[in-house]
């Protein structure tokens, strides 16, 4: 391949040309009207504007996306994660339009897309799964009988679902078909499927993803673990690998189980497989994210393998350079995504100007982002500004330096979530490593962070005091400090 076009934006299409142009290849960037200013569109050698901001105006017009590339004569097409990733059509029609998709085959999509067939195939291979139904509910009288038989609490599922859309949980019979109505509903609306099934509901579990690749050889690896269990909304915020739990055994046992998922589709690329690991330390198949994640980068630090790179090599018919032989674990990595929301505000998104951006820097930090200063955060997209990533030796210098790093990164002009970062980083549950994915719901109030402010300022105001006690004794000309040791001092005396 000497020329691929990436069909994303922002902090992925970035970090996919950085590989491209390290390999020698060149890149075209497709844009929408709200992105003709990003960094990815500088950076690629070339782009084009696509349609309005509206992604179904613009990044979702896959037949668009492939017509651009016949023009261009563009090889191959990588889809980063979001918008048509996972979307078998499209990939279908670009290997019928002559080009490479650089991801997995469309019956593989087919296959892991949906919650239900999915969970058929890895049943094959005799990987655990959480107690539930066999298929699709049909009726609220057939629901009734197997969540009866599976036992309260319960979760009803959308087959087709994802982010938390189209999930219930159900504690009592009585509830069950006002959940299921509400659960039908949610699934036609978000993913035009209204198929939904049922699991036992697993009260405390932790989040335990599988990263895999695949060659057309029917080579299969798995580079190890990402802990992805501190969310809000059933969305990740803080990711590590690899996991503070795991013991090698477990480690071992998720990982052949996560290859033989792969096998069970005949997976080419990379790939997710997800589990749910309960209090006791059993684990269950939950899903395959058929693309590339948000926070592959975690498994990059810790494995030092460029999985774009290998995307990309394994897309254009190369067999796998190494063996799982050759895969070590490698220190420790942490990723908190940098969200333009308000923590104190149940985590809505806000939008503004990005008035001040300075990214934090030093030994161990890795920024993936798609902004710059003075830039508008779209509407229209994902709130996500960065994805701020740390490396350390062990899990507690990456925690320190991640804590560092939080504190170097300079944002004003929009609330974002990095308050909220480093109050879990510095939360015994999380340093201990004893956590779910109930954090938020257990530790977290929104006053927290104002709480923890307030701490900040009494502080930084005893220091005032005694910088001032310090200057009188010694003559320093108070006229010369800085503008904040005089409010830290006006701070002090009120």
């Amino acid at each position: 391949m000497k020329k691929i076009l990436i069909a994303n934006r922002g902090e992925i299409a970035l970090r996919v040309m950085r590989t491209c142009k390290e390999m020698g290849i060149k890149t075209v960037a497709v844009f929408s009207e709200a992105d003709r200013n990003a960094p990815f569109v500088k950076y690629a050698d070339e782009a084009v504007c696509i349609g309005p901001p509206p992604s179904n105006q613009s990044y979702l017009l896959g037949d668009k996306i492939i017509e651009i590339c016949k023009q261009l004569n563009v090889d191959g097409i990588h889809p980063g994660y979001g918008f048509l990733s996972e979307n078998a059509g499209f990939a279908a029609a670009v290997k019928k339009a002559g080009l490479i998709f650089i991801g997995p085959s469309p019956a593989a999509m087919n296959m892991m897309g949906d919650k239900l067939s999915a969970k058929a195939a890895a049943k094959k291979y005799k990987i655990p799964m959480v107690p539930g139904s066999e298929g699709a509910i049909s009726s609220i009288e057939e629901g009734k009988k197997t969540a009866k038989e599976t036992g309260f609490p319960i979760l009803i599922k959308a087959s087709a679902g994802g982010g938390g859309k189209g999930m219930r949980i159900v504690e009592h019979i009585d509830e069950f078909e006002e959940q299921m109505k509400l659960a039908v509903s949610e699934a036609l609306s978000a993913f035009g499927d209204g198929a939904v099934f049922i699991e036992r509901y697993v009260a405390r579990p932790r989040h335990i993803e599988i990263q895999i690749l695949g060659d057309s050889f029917g080579n299969i690896v798995y580079l190890f673990e990402r802990e992805c269990s501190i969310q809000r909304r059933h969305q990740k915020v803080i990711e590590e690998a690899p996991s503070s739990v795991l013991t090698p055994e477990i480690r071992k046992a998720m990982g052949v189980c996560a290859v033989n998922v792969g096998k069970a589709c005949n997976y080419e690329g990379a790939g997710t497989v997800e589990f749910l690991l309960d209090e006791n330390k059993n684990f269950y198949f939950l899903e395959m994210n058929t693309r590339l994640q948000v926070e592959h980068p975690v498994t990059e630090m810790i494995t030092g393998i460029d999985l774009v790179k290998e995307q990309i090599k394994i897309a254009r018919g190369e067999k796998l350079s190494f063996t799982q032989e050759d895969l070590k674990i490698h220190g420790h990595s942490i990723e908190v995504r940098v969200y333009a929301e308000d923590p104190t505000n149940n985590f809505l998104p806000d939008i503004g100007k990005l008035e001040t951006y300075k990214r934090p820097q030093g030994l161990g930090i890795r920024v993936d982002d798609g902004f710059e200063e003075g830039m508008e955060i779209p509407i229209y997209y994902d709130p996500m500004i960065a994805k701020l990533v740390t490396f350390g030796k062990d899990r507690e210098e990456a925690i320190n330096r991640m804590i560092r790093a939080i504190d170097d990164y300079q944002i004003t002009g929009v609330a974002t979530t990095l308050a909220f970062c480093k109050f879990v980083l510095k939360h015994n549950a999380f340093t201990s490593g004893n956590f779910d994915t109930h954090f938020v719901k257990d530790h977290f109030l929104p006053e927290m962070l104002s709480n923890s402010s307030d701490d900040e300022a009494i502080i930084a105001a005893l220091f005032g005091a005694k910088l001032m006690t310090t200057s009188k004794k010694v003559g320093i000309d108070l006229s010369m400090e800085t503008g904040t040791t005089k409010s830290l001092w006006k701070l002090n005396r009120s």
